[in-house]
C-alpha cells in the first residue's frame, strides 16, 4: 500500500522540512528517528530516511532495518534498503536479505538486492542466488549484478568495507 498523502499539508510539510535542514547542521539523528514515527506525509519520511542514513551512520542501522522489515510504504522500505547500502556495513545485512525474500513489492526487494552487492559480504551469496528466481526482472537483475560485484570483490579487493573499495553499484 502506498501513502496516499504526498505532502498533505504544504504549510506542514515546509516547516518541517525547514526543521530537518536544521537538525541536519546539528547531526540530530533522534529529530529524523521523530520523522519517521510522527509524520505521515511520504515526502517528509523519504527525506527523513535518506538524510538519517548520512547522519546517523553506523547508528541509524537499526532504525533504518526497522523501516525497511515493518513501514507501510514500499517507496519509505526502497529508500532505507538504498540507505543501508549507501552506509555499506554488513550489520544491515540480515534485515536486507529478509527483504529480498519476503517483501511484498519488487521495487523493495530490488533495492534490498542491489543494497547486498553495495555491501559486498560474501555471506549473502545464498540469497542473492536464490532472488534469481524472483518473479519481477528487476529483481533478478539487481541480484545478478551484486552476484558480480561479490564476485569481482572476492577476487580483487583489498579494502574491508564498501567505504574501502570499489565498484560500489
Amino acid at each position: 500500500m502506498y501513502t496516499r498523502g504526498i505532502i498533505e499539508n504544504e504549510a506542514h510539510c515546509m516547516k518541517v522540512m525547514e526543521k530537518m535542514e536544521e537538525a541536519y547542521q546539528k547531526r540530530d539523528e533522534a529529530y529524523f528517528v521523530k520523522v519517521l514515527k510522527t509524520e505521515s506525509s511520504l515526502v517528509l519520511r523519504v527525506h527523513a530516511v535518506c538524510i538519517l542514513a548520512e547522519v546517523g551512520g553506523e547508528n541509524s542501522i537499526e532504525t533504518l532495518a526497522d523501516v525497511l522489515l515493518h513501514d507501510a510504504d514500499p517507496l519509505v522500505r526502497h529508500e532505507a534498503a538504498f540507505s543501508l547500502g549507501q552506509i555499506g556495513l554488513s550489520a544491515a545485512n540480515e534485515p536486507l536479505e529478509r527483504a529480498v525474500m519476503t517483501d511484498s513489492e519488487g521495487i523493495v526487494r530490488h533495492e534490498a538486492a542491489a543494497a547486498l552487492g553495495s555491501i559486498g559480504n560474501p555471506s549473502t551469496e545464498m540469497v542473492l542466488r536464490r532472488a534469481l528466481e524472483d518473479r519481477d526482472e528487476i529483481v533478478r537483475n539487481s541480484a545478478r549484478t551484486s552476484l558480480f560485484n561479490l564476485d569481482f570483490l572476492k577476487r580483487y579487493s583489498v579494502g574491508r568495507t564498501a567505504r574501502e573499495r570499489a565498484p560500489r553499484p
